[in-house]
């Protein structure tokens, strides 16, 4: 025997040690040496030369359903690369499909700072964020301020000086 037939032997052997002495088995002398074999072979089958793998396949390439320059044409909607449909916003498709942002713009050569969103839609959410006061240090008023509600005569509310 060689040493790395000695080495299987030895391990299986160790292996069916541990086996045999969790409280939790229940064996006859009989099955001892079923399950050593059994062992030596899993063992054995482990330490056989290593199977070939193939070398990695090329990543396929991706060409998109329209250019990148089409893609942002109109500023309301922006054209997926993966289907050619119009969206508002890509990152819910893109999430469908399984892709990442970045994942998108590396597999179609794209720009890092290419946008997920179409221009019109991205100022219509700022606009909108604007007149509901976000994006305001805390403690400044908005700059077109409603006027104070008038009372029951029609008058401004006195302000009580300090």
């Amino acid at each position: 025997m060689t040493d790395e037939n000695t080495n299987v032997v030895e391990l299986a052997t160790e292996l069916t040690i541990a086996w045999l002495s969790n409280p939790n088995t229940r064996t006859t002398a009989e099955d001892v040496p079923a399950f050593l074999k059994s062992m030596f072979d899993a063992v054995s089958g482990l330490s056989a030369a290593p199977v070939e793998t193939s070398p990695e396949e090329p990543a396929p390439e991706y060409t998109g359903a329209v250019t990148a320059r089409k893609s942002l044409a109109n500023p309301d909607v922006i054209i997926s690369m993966i289907d050619g449909k119009p969206y508002k916003t890509l990152t819910r498709h893109l999430s469908t499909n399984g892709l990442t942002p970045a994942e998108y713009r590396e597999r179609y050569g794209l720009k890092h700072d290419y946008p997920m969103t179409a221009p019109s839609y991205s100022e219509a959410r700022r606009a909108m964020a604007f007149k509901i006061g976000l994006g305001r240090k805390s403690g400044h008023k908005a700059a077109a301020a409603a006027p104070a509600p008038a009372n029951k005569r029609g008058r401004a509310p006195k302000v009580a000086a300090e």
